[in-house]
């Protein structure tokens, strides 16, 4: 695969895509490409301004929040990913967001930081801790209860909630993961 610098037709900015895998006439920087589809600039604006999150928002939170997604919109756009190399760059950003390893935990001395009272927490995975240097680790999200209720409009929800039984010993190497389930409820 070769690294290509190009051109757009349309707007002529540079930017950077792979040859043969993404190739592309239009850049993805704002431009409308064929047949009025919308870049993804375009597309995440359009999407914003439906949520109220529009460029005249007097909310400061909003206009910022808005300014900010629009600049890692663009900083994903000009790296000219086609369509399998975005999946698997968003893949790996919505783990890497959401502070989740990109590979199993080892449970290697280097992973653990001691708080108070001989608790140890895992620097790759916030919810796995141990008691002690040599205690067995669990994961305090390892279960995740959820309770089914009609909302106002009649539509079935689901409400989620952890408690002590969410608590589950593991093994190294461990790939976080959670069970999900359907709490019972109390008769009384």
């Amino acid at each position: 695969m070769a690294k290509i610098e190009e051109s757009c037709r349309n707007c002529k900015k540079t930017y950077i895509t792979y040859w043969p895998e993404s190739y592309q006439e239009f850049c993805s920087l704002g431009c409308k490409v064929d047949g009025g589809k919308m870049s993804l600039l375009e597309f995440a604006k359009t999407e914003l301004d439906l949520i109220g999150m529009d460029e005249d928002n007097s909310n400061d939170m909003n206009r910022a929040m808005r300014n900010h997604i629009l600049h890692m919109v663009t900083e994903f756009s000009e790296e000219g990913h086609s369509g399998f190399s975005a999946s698997y760059a968003l893949g790996l950003l919505m783990k890497l967001f959401d502070y989740k390893p990109l590979s199993p935990l080892t449970g290697d001395d280097s992973e653990w930081v001691e708080h108070d009272n001989d608790l140890f927490q895992n620097k790759r995975y916030s919810a796995v801790f141990k008691t002690g240097k040599t205690g067995k680790p669990y994961d305090i999200n390892g279960r995740v209860f959820y309770e089914t209720y009609l909302d106002e409009d009649g539509t079935l929800r689901k409400s989620y909630f952890t408690s002590g039984d969410s608590v589950v010993d593991i093994e190294f190497p461990y790939t976080p993961t959670t069970e999900y389930v359907e709490a019972s409820r109390d008769p009384s």
